[in-house]
């Protein structure tokens, strides 16, 4: 069954990459026309892919979503196998490990974080965490397309297999002692755990964690967002790197 994905530039992302096939695209008879729009006409002309001009009221169903005039029927995405990303060759790279997420806003927005940062893949528990759906990709601005996503039955199974293959885990927890920026995120690769805004990161994943760091707050009220959060931490590695890679 195919998913529904809306708004521009995920669709102009989808069309682009082009792994994943797209059934048919639906533009409103009302919709102003402008250069991304041509530009959707275009990629969808060359990829053979139908595009219908409809009734406005066929998007009554997604009114809640800001799909600008615009969706495509598109095929889900694949998730990768844990086992196949780590026979791939890494070298100081970075993973992010999500635990317990429910927001979509949020995902798609980590998500869209982690491919500007180049991060090489997202791992996701099966359960209990929000999975890809039509918001996460509209969030995630076609990012989506551009990075690995790793469902796995078990994070513990999971984290003990990075650790296995030599990589370096760094759990987020508000009482750490420790802040993320005190961690030398060089020559080595990590994975980053970020837990869900109020229950946090498991007990069971801290216990394999090798480091523990929070971010430091000027005012007592812990509620910076976790999308926000794992930005301010996954570019604290890319400064590292890059004031590295200059000596």
């Amino acid at each position: 069954m195919d998913d529904i994905i809306f708004g521009k530039n995920a669709i102009t992302e989808a069309l682009i990459k082009g792994d994943r096939e797209i059934n048919k695209i639906l533009i409103s008879k009302n919709i102003h026309s402008d250069s991304k729009l041509n530009q959707i006409k275009e990629l969808a002309k060359q990829r053979g892919v139908v595009f219908q001009f409809v009734a406005k009221e066929k998007f009554s169903q997604y009114a809640q979503y800001n799909h600008q005039g615009i969706i495509a029927q598109i095929s889900p995405i694949e998730y990768m196998d844990l086992d196949d990303f780590l026979e791939k060759e890494h070298e100081n790279s970075s993973v992010v490990i999500l635990d317990g997420i429910e927001d979509s806003h949020n995902l798609g927005a980590i998500i869209r974080t982690c491919v500007c940062a180049g991060v090489a893949g997202i791992i996701i528990p099966s359960r209990r965490n929000v999975q890809v759906n039509d918001i996460v990709e509209k969030t995630s601005a076609g990012a989506i397309n551009h990075i690995p996503i790793i469902k796995v039955n078990s994070l513990v199974n999971a984290v003990q297999k990075l650790k296995n293959s030599d990589w370096w885990v760094v759990a987020t927890d508000a009482s750490a002692k420790d802040n993320y920026y005190d961690v030398d995120y060089n020559n080595m690769n990590f994975a980053i755990i970020m837990g869900a805004e109020h229950a946090g990161v498991s007990k069971s994943l801290l216990k394999l964690s090798d480091f523990i760091v929070k971010i430091p707050m000027l005012k007592d009220f812990n509620s910076l967002n976790v999308s926000n959060a794992l930005s301010a931490i996954i570019f604290e590695t890319v400064r590292q790197k890059l004031k590295n890679s200059q000596k």
